[in-house]
Order: structure tokens, then sequence, then C-alpha cells
């Protein structure tokens, strides 16, 4: 049982995420809906998410915090500029612009922008001659192909009762070229986003390698972050008013983002990425989609159209391919970091009566590795 529990413990933490991870989407959209600067909800995020995880990680990782350097320094900065201040920025202008549930569903596209990033830094093995390299790079095309078909067909809008109709409805969808504009700009946008999301989780794996110490290495990200964010939003909104906060959105948006967006999400995807690397972490990115449509045409009342269905569901087929092609990966590489690290060290016990020795294993199938005698006397006699 704990040998299961260790196995379905990645799958089960980053099934929890995305259903934090679509709460933001519609608490976000909620902030923006409202006249908050999304510079300055950046900001408070951030923020809020040092301020929570500090604590926790001054007292947790106090012995086995490592010592900074230049070079973490510099990419923790980067950390905080890709994920807080270029993803954040352009996907909630881009959302803005769009819909919640439209941006949710582009963002399927992150595990095929994550592999070509991984693939140019050689952190993922090509083969072409492998069934698993060939689903990934198909995979990775298919999901582009869902991305693009989303950005040129929009589509009828599907009919949902608890829906209220549109402009377009009523007209019986005829879309100027204006607002086509408009929709491919946001689109545009979200991508930019979305390469700078893969460019962090690409830079975390590496960092979180030379500094282990995920608390402290998340609550420094969500300070450079913070930091970085709130240059820019002085630049942006310069007036007080546009960064006081009330009894709504405003007040309920940072602080939910912060904790369960940033918080939570840059520490758990940490320890998962430890063992599982950045592409499978954002292999579940399917199941945000969906529960961001179902909440988004319940709260905001959101129109969902066919053309965002169609290429969702490709981009989805494409990202399986990934993950598969990820799994099988991962198979090929033999066991996880704890199994490999219970292998190094093997004891010797004796065998009875007989003159040779056998080595514990944990091999999958409980036998165990003899050394005959001859060998054995040879290595004493070293």
């Amino acid at each position: 049982m704990e040998g299961l529990m260790q196995k379905c413990r990645p799958y089960l933490l980053m099934i929890f995420l995305q259903f934090g991870g679509a709460g933001t989407y519609i608490v976000i959209m909620a902030t923006l809906n409202q006249g908050q600067n999304r510079y300055v909800v950046i900001v408070y995020r951030n923020t809020v998410a040092a301020l929570v995880l500090a604590p926790f990680a001054l007292f947790f990782e106090r012995k086995v915090r490592p010592k900074m350097t230049l070079s973490v320094f510099w990419k923790i900065m980067a950390l905080g500029f890709l994920e807080p201040v270029l993803d954040q920025g352009f996907g909630y202008l881009g959302m803005n612009m769009t819909s919640a549930t439209y941006t949710s569903a582009i963002m399927n596209i992150l595990p095929s922008v994550t592999f070509i990033i991984a693939w140019i830094l050689r952190m993922e093995k090509v083969n072409l001659a492998e069934v698993r390299s060939k689903a990934k790079i198909i995979g990775t095309l298919v999901g582009l192909g869902g991305a693009l078909v989303m950005t040129l067909y929009k589509g009828p809008i599907i009919p949902l009762p608890w829906s209220n109709p549109t402009m377009d409805q009523q007209n019986g969808h005829t879309n100027s070229s204006q607002e086509h504009n408009h929709w491919v700009a946001g689109t545009l946008l979200i991508l930019v986003g979305c390469v700078a999301w893969s460019g962090f989780y690409v830079l975390q794996s590496i960092t979180i390698k030379t500094y282990p110490a995920d608390l402290s290495l998340s609550a420094l990200i969500c300070l450079a972050g913070a930091v970085q964010s709130t240059a820019v939003a002085l630049v942006v909104e310069p007036h007080a008013s546009g960064w006081a906060v009330g009894w709504d959105a405003r007040l309920f948006g940072p602080l939910y983002t912060g904790i369960v967006s940033s918080g939570i999400t840059y520490y758990v995807q940490g320890m998962v990425m430890k063992t599982r690397g950045p592409v499978f972490v954002t292999a579940f990115n399917p199941l945000c989609m969906i529960l961001v449509a179902l909440l988004a045409s319940f709260i905001l009342h959101e129109q969902i159209h066919f053309g965002c269905v169609i290429g969702g569901a490709v981009i989805a087929m494409g990202l399986y391919m990934v993950v598969w092609g990820k799994g099988k990966d991962y198979e090929e590489s033999g066991l996880d970091i704890h199994e490999k690290n219970s292998l190094q060290e093997l004891p010797i016990r004796s065998n009875g009566d007989d003159d040779n020795y056998k080595l514990s294993s944990p091999i999958a199938d409980g036998s165990n590795i003899t050394i005959p005698a001859n060998v054995q006397r040879h290595i004493s006699g070293l």
C-alpha cells in the first residue's frame, strides 16, 4: 500500500493543482472585470505568496537550506521575471481580450512548448527511430495545430441554458473584422505568456537541482516576482486609486492566487519535478480546461464557441501523445530517484552453509544477486 501511494502521489498532487488552477482563471477574470490593473494584481499576488511561504521556509528548511550563490540568485531573478512578470502580465491581458475558457484551452499547448524548449536545451532526448520520440514530435505538432484552429476559427456559440445571450448570438454570429483582430491579438498575447511559462518550468527544474529547498525557492521566486512586477506596475499605474482594494474580487483575487496559484503551486510542482520532470508537470492541463469551461459558464456566464471545443480537443490529443512518449521515457529510464538511491548500496549477507554470498536487492521480482565463492575469495584477497 505504501508503494502504491508513492506511485500515485505525483498524479494526485497534479490533479489537486488543476482544481486550484481552474479557480485562478475565474478569480482573475472577475478581478479584471472589476477594473483592477493586471500588474497591480500581479504585485499583490506574489507579495501574498512570499509572505505566506516565508515563515514555513524559515522554520522547516533552516537546517537544509543551501548557501545562496550568484548563479542561483540570477536564476531566481529570471524565474521571477518569466512567470510573474511575463506570463502573468501577457496572460492576463490576453484573457481580458478573449475569455477565461479560451485562455485555459490555449494554455494546453504548454507541454508541447515545454518539450520544444527542453529539446533545444538537450534536456529531452529525441531518437526518430523510437516510437516514443515520434509520438512526442507528432503530439507537439498536433497541439500547435489545435491552437491554430482556435485562433482562426471561432465558430457558432454552443447554447447553454445558464449562459446569457450575446450580440453575436442575436446577430447570427457575424463577427466584424475588428472583433476578429481583437481575438487574434489576445491569442498572440496568451501564446507569449505560454512560452514564458514553459521557460519558467524548464529553468525551475534546473534551479531546484542546485538549490533543493522547495519552500525557500518558491518564496524567493515570489519575492523576486513581487519586486520586479512592482517596478512595472508603478510605471503603468502611478495613481494611488489604481492600487485600491475592496471587499470584493479585488481583495479575494490576490489572496487566493497568492496562496494557491503561486505559493502552493510553485512548491508542489517543484517537488514533482524532482522525479518526473517539467513535461509531466504540464501534462494535466486538459483537466483544468474542462473545469474552467464549466465554472466560467456558470459563474461568469461566458459563451463557449464551437471552435474552442474543437481546438481544445485537438490540443488534448496532441498533449497526450506527448505525455505517452514522456511516460515511455520514464519507463525506459527505470525506477525513480528514490528507488535508484536504494539500489546504490546493497548489503552483503551470508548464504548459510554455502561459501557463496548474496546481495539483498529490492529488484521488482524479489530475486537476489549471487556472488560465486571464487569471486568472493578474490575480493577478500584484495
